[in-house]
């Protein structure tokens, strides 16, 4: 804790000089010249909650901001300059059909949690603010949990129960992780992290069920929070400035699944989502922002127009619409020396201060294709997109 915290009151010293001293705008000024004469930003969030510290205790912290923290995101990029912006309007600056008087920054939500309706909607609304909602379509208007929050749930009740699990009985590519876990070597999110990034959903599901039963079971195995919205909530989203993007059907991380499988996920979460909404879904959000040539292929014969990752670079004028660059954004992302909303922080955040200072690593999205007759080598790279890229 001592070392997070150093590094917190670090990053905060230097984002109160930059920003003072006015280095944080002529670093700002040279990130819009090299894309172009203007800034397109595009930012990631999964869930909006009302109590972050109560929140904290039982889900990945990385998919998390408070109410607050959220709404004065959104005031300092107005007050950064920034125009928010709808998906069309993005794209046509992005192709050079338009040029933007401002700077321009999309919002953009993942996963289709209901909280998002519950308190992001609402404060997006009064401020006249358009998102894009990207959702699994599988799991709208059920009563599920997301593979990675139901796997970050187990490991936490490992933990907290000390609980020794029976590796022989788990899936065999899971049981070293697992162990790291009971045993406190590595921390639930972590280990989440690093499991939905080397294995298919189906692997992952195996690991759950199997996890689920020798805990016993029952309600106590299935995390409370993290409920996804209703169908009828997301129309009333599509009917009030919210473009409803798809997330696959499954939420599974496409690279990882043989080629026909993905390309029934793509499919199926666009029909469905049309069906649902009675209108054209167009725009496309990958799982953990992984991609492969092979899937922007799928993509674009399925009739999409986008598709964002999460790979925290600057969106280029004349880039790739199938490759658009977000930056992911949670609750610590505006944390200053005291843990509380640093307004310096966050803009230097917004503007790429720290990255173009070589801070920080920037994981690329662009992965092999599982199962393609082009990939002679199998997928195990362990990066990930935490926090926020899930």
């Amino acid at each position: 804790m001592g070392r997070i915290d150093a590094r917190r009151v670090a990053k905060s010293a230097v984002a109160n000089v930059l920003h003072y001293s006015g280095a944080r705008r002529a670093i700002a000024a040279v990130r819009r010249f090299r894309s172009g004469g203007r800034r397109v930003l595009i930012l990631s969030y999964h869930r909006v909650v009302e109590d972050f510290t109560g929140a904290l205790q039982t889900s990945i912290p990385g998919l998390l901001i408070s109410r607050e923290t959220f709404r004065r995101q959104l005031e300092e990029l107005a007050a950064s300059g920034y125009e928010f912006a709808s998906m069309a309007d993005t794209l046509d600056v992005i192709a050079g059909r338009r040029r933007a008087k401002k700077d321009l920054c999309l919002i953009t939500f993942d996963d289709g949690y209901r909280d998002v309706y519950r308190h992001g909607f609402p404060i997006l609304r009064s401020l006249g603010i358009p998102a894009v909602m990207y959702v699994p379509s599988g799991y709208i208007g059920t009563q599920r949990r997301f593979q990675h929050d139901r796997l970050f749930h187990l490991f936490l009740t490992l933990q907290t129960r000390r609980f020794q699990p029976i590796l022989e009985a788990l899936p065999a590519a899971s049981a070293a992780l697992v162990d790291a876990v009971a045993h406190g070597r590595l921390r639930p999110a972590e280990a989440v992290d690093t499991f939905l990034a080397q294995h298919s959903g189906g692997l992952a599901q195996r690991l759950i069920d199997a996890l689920s039963e020798q805990l016993g079971g029952g309600s106590d195995v299935v995390p409370q929070d993290g409920e996804p919205m209703t169908w009828d909530e997301v129309r009333e989203l599509a009917a009030n400035g919210f473009e409803i993007g798809a997330h696959t059907v499954s939420h599974t991380v496409l690279p990882m699944e043989e080629p026909e499988r993905a390309e029934w996920e793509i499919v199926e979460s666009k029909a469905t989502i049309e069906r649902e909404l009675g209108r054209p879904c167009r725009d496309f959000a990958y799982c953990n922002g992984w991609y492969s040539d092979e899937l922007i292929r799928m993509l674009i014969h399925a009739g999409f127009r986008s598709a964002v990752t999460t790979e925290d670079l600057p969106n280029r004028i004349g880039g790739d619409p199938f490759t658009l660059k977000r930056k992911v954004l949670w609750e610590n992302f505006s944390a200053g020396f005291d843990g509380g909303y640093s307004s310096c922080v966050t803009g230097c955040q917004l503007d790429d201060v720290f990255t173009s200072l070589g801070g920080g690593t920037v994981v690329i999205g662009r992965k092999p294709q599982r199962g393609s007759p082009n990939v002679a080598i199998p997928f195990t790279e362990p990066e990930s997109t935490l926090p926020g890229g899930i």
